[in-house]
């Protein structure tokens, strides 16, 4: 039951379907790779009408080795600074978008909580968009486990929107 809170959540304002609206008129598609939002990004993309047209997949590289092995993010990296760092944002957005064949890499990483991970604050949050350029936005995010994720998703939508905007 509070997945189905967590996702009404997140399509409060109609976002996923604004999202998939705007690139099935472009005739473009997006793909995702989420750490600590888990699936919740692409649920809530699937959840569009029309979302098969635009939406290609993702990867949920939850644990911080698949973040390399499946999403490309570089070792080296992830050795130095860790999974929650705006430039491993980028990377697993530009790995989603290559390995996904998108036109767009959309992607989350951070700490949901309950408790800091390295040293880390919960709520402190990267998304990122990998398009004709790349953006990442930090995010400090307050709240339970449920509410980060939550609105992780909806400022992830957000951003790719606003990327899409600039790029139209």
């Amino acid at each position: 039951m509070g997945s189905a809170r967590t996702a009404e959540a997140v399509d409060a304002g109609g976002l996923p379907a604004r999202v998939i609206e705007e690139l099935v008129q472009r005739k473009e598609t997006l793909a995702v790779a989420e750490s600590l939002t888990g699936g919740l990004l692409g649920a809530t993309l699937v959840d569009a009408p029309g979302a098969s047209r635009a939406f290609r997949g993702g990867l949920i590289v939850y644990a911080t080795e698949l973040k390399a092995e499946l999403a490309g993010v570089p070792d080296d990296l992830l050795e130095a600074r860790g999974p929650v760092d705006p430039d491993v944002a980028a990377a697993l957005a530009e790995g989603a978008r290559g390995r996904c064949g998108a036109d767009w890499g959309l992607a989350t990483t951070g700490v949901a909580g309950p408790e800091p991970q390295d040293g880390v604050p919960v709520g402190t949050v990267y998304i990122a968009v990998a398009g004709p350029r790349t953006q990442v936005r930090r995010l400090e995010i307050d709240g339970e486990r449920a509410a980060v994720r939550s609105r992780t998703v909806t400022s992830a939508l957000r951003l790719v929107l606003e990327m899409l905007s600039e790029t139209g």
